[in-house]
């Protein structure tokens, strides 16, 4: 089955965001100081590289293209009560003269990557014909998915991005608004 304008378009668009991720990256990785965001950095990138080889595959011969990405699995045990206890997270200043990036940068830059990114990928797969292709966008989500899950809890933990937990009273209100249904 041939590729869609459509699908064609969207991995284009994909494969040209991965050029950038895979470019910023690797300056991440070269001026990134903290061995644990250094070290999600460090696994995420060959997911990355397989993840615009597949795409590239698409594009050269649909036929033929492994549409088999590596999808890491959702690390659950990574949220703490200790990190998701509510507090104001650090001030920032935009720094408009950038000869290095700091840490909180680098992790802010790739968390908002990979959200977009992700947005993406489901976007795409919504109108996909090609079964193989539309799984690979579905992995490919999920990737991104997962990935941004261990940066975000980095950034907490790192009081770099604020996680405020709702009280029973704002969850009391929003929960009395709807009643189950019964069929």
């Amino acid at each position: 089955m041939k590729l869609t304008i459509c699908e064609l378009s969207y991995l284009n668009e994909l494969i040209t965001s991965c050029v950038n991720t895979i470019t910023c990256m690797s300056l991440f990785k070269n001026q990134v100081t903290d061995e644990e965001l250094k070290g999600l950095l460090n696994t995420h990138f060959p997911i990355h590289v397989e993840d615009y080889n597949r795409k590239v595959e698409f594009v050269k011969d649909v036929e033929t293209a492994t549409g088999k990405l590596n999808v890491p699995k959702l690390n659950t045990s990574i949220f703490s009560e200790n990190v998701c206890e509510s507090k104001n997270a650090s001030p920032v200043t935009v720094n408009t003269d950038v000869t290095k990036l700091t840490d909180r940068e680098i992790a802010l830059s790739y968390f908002l990557t990979l959200k977009r990114a992700g947005k993406e990928y489901a976007i795409s797969s919504m109108e996909t014909t090609n079964p193989k292709l539309r799984q690979f966008l579905k992995d490919a989500y999920t990737m991104s998915c997962n990935h941004s899950y261990e940066v975000y809890e980095w950034m907490a933990k790192n009081n770099y991005y604020p996680i405020i937990l709702a009280t029973g009273e704002q969850t009391g209100d929003i929960s009395s608004i709807y009643n189950t249904i019964s069929l």
